[in-house]
């Protein structure tokens, strides 16, 4: 189960990115289905998983495109059409050296309500199990708290993955089994005076923080360099897979649908990590968000 945004991708490739006041000459645009909402349910839906979306678009042409790509993917519709907005939007810049610069425009994922989610994970619980519900930064901060509350009273596997961290508050994070930031998200949900985050242990200092404020299991993604994870009890690191990128768009919400299948079919902290990486780096030898998506069996590929 996905909680989260869907918006319409606008991609430029270009050499460098401008300084602030420079203009520079791009080399291609693209325009493709996308959001952390999406990205996460059509990786988790492409790994083997049965996935249900609940979100919001806005009243324009961009809203059947996105509607589609849930049909495309066989993943169920608990989206609303809020009538008095645009769809969400990400202006992304991606330069040859595959890093990118992302400008989110919510829209519609703005308006989506505590009281809509909470409703459609109790519709979708009346009818089957929920085992798992993921959700990310990119919706209200009340719908992402209900929605953790709601899994957990549902006995459902709950994930976070602040990206964008917004001003949560500390109510929220006790409803977290596993929160799953990037090396900056990390940064900004606690400060750790004096630290310059220059290695391996640093990060596994700045997970250890963070269960302290009533999270789970923390997994922070540091992209060619693997993941560093901890507990209350235990920390440890997990590798990436060696690949070079084309771009890194959605990679992220490829690894957090890759540890959230595999978590889903029971599988160990260890082994989830490397199915998240796996779906992470394959994501970045392509190019877009959901054209990089993998399948499973990509992924099985991979991993043997």
């Amino acid at each position: 189960m996905i909680v989260g945004s869907l918006n319409t991708d606008f991609v430029i490739t270009l050499n460098t990115f401008p300084q602030p006041g420079e203009t520079v000459l791009g080399e291609t645009f693209e325009q493709f289905p996308g959001g952390k909402g999406l990205n996460q349910a059509v990786a988790s839906s492409r790994l083997g998983a049965r996935v249900a979306m609940i979100g919001a678009v806005g009243n324009d042409p961009f809203a059947e495109a996105l509607l589609g790509t849930l049909t495309t993917e066989a993943i169920t519709s608990h989206v609303e059409r809020v009538e008095e907005s645009s769809t969400g939007m990400a202006l992304i810049e991606v330069s040859n050296s595959g890093e990118n610069r992302i400008i989110v425009v919510s829209g519609a994922n703005g308006l989506l309500s505590e009281d809509r989610v909470e409703a459609s994970l109790r519709e979708i619980a009346s009818e089957q199990q929920i085992g798992l519900v993921l959700t990310q930064g990119e919706v209200p901060v009340a719908a992402t708290h209900r929605a953790l509350m709601v899994a957990k009273e549902l006995g459902a596997i709950t994930i976070l993955n602040p990206a964008p961290v917004r001003n949560f508050p500390q109510s929220l994070f006790p409803f977290v089994d596993y929160l799953i930031p990037n090396e900056h998200e990390a940064k900004e949900l606690v400060e750790l005076e004096g630290n310059t985050f220059s290695s391996m242990l640093d990060f596994v200092e700045l997970a250890t923080a963070i269960v302290d404020l009533g999270v789970g299991t923390v997994v922070i993604t540091r992209g060619e360099k693997g993941a560093v994870w901890s507990t209350a009890t235990a920390s440890g690191q997990a590798a990436a897979f060696r690949i070079i990128p084309v771009d890194t768009v959605a990679a992220g919400d490829a690894f957090c649908a890759g540890l959230a299948v595999a978590l889903n079919e029971g599988e160990p902290l260890n082994e989830a990590l490397r199915w998240a990486s796996a779906a992470g780096a394959i994501a970045t030898t392509k190019a877009g968000a959901v054209t990089s998506l993998p399948q499973r069996s990509e992924v099985e590929e991979l991993l043997a």
